[in-house]
């Protein structure tokens, strides 16, 4: 499952921080977020495919690693993530 370049640089542009802006934790965040999303809809239809399931749970753990860093760097930017990209914690 992989994310169009369309959705890409939408995520991209609607998350960056300035003009060359392509790699910050909150861009990183939700293109990860993007493709669990994706993942995550692909398991409601092949519930058997645990070879894709363990790269979600990388993908899951490279996010967390990203929301601790952001957290730990700047707690306003976290809260602002997680509120725009609808997650919990």
């Amino acid at each position: 499952m992989t994310i169009t370049t369309e959705a890409k640089k939408s995520l991209i542009d609607s998350f960056k921080q300035n003009d060359k802006d392509t790699g910050s934790a909150p861009v990183q965040i939700a293109i990860l977020t993007e493709r669990i999303n994706m993942l995550t809809d692909h398991f409601k239809i092949h519930k058997k495919d645990h070879h894709s399931r363990q790269g979600l749970l990388k993908l899951v753990s490279q996010r967390r690693k990203l929301l601790e860093y952001l957290k730990r760097e700047s707690s306003e930017a976290y809260a602002k993530i997680l509120d725009r990209l609808n997650l919990r914690k």
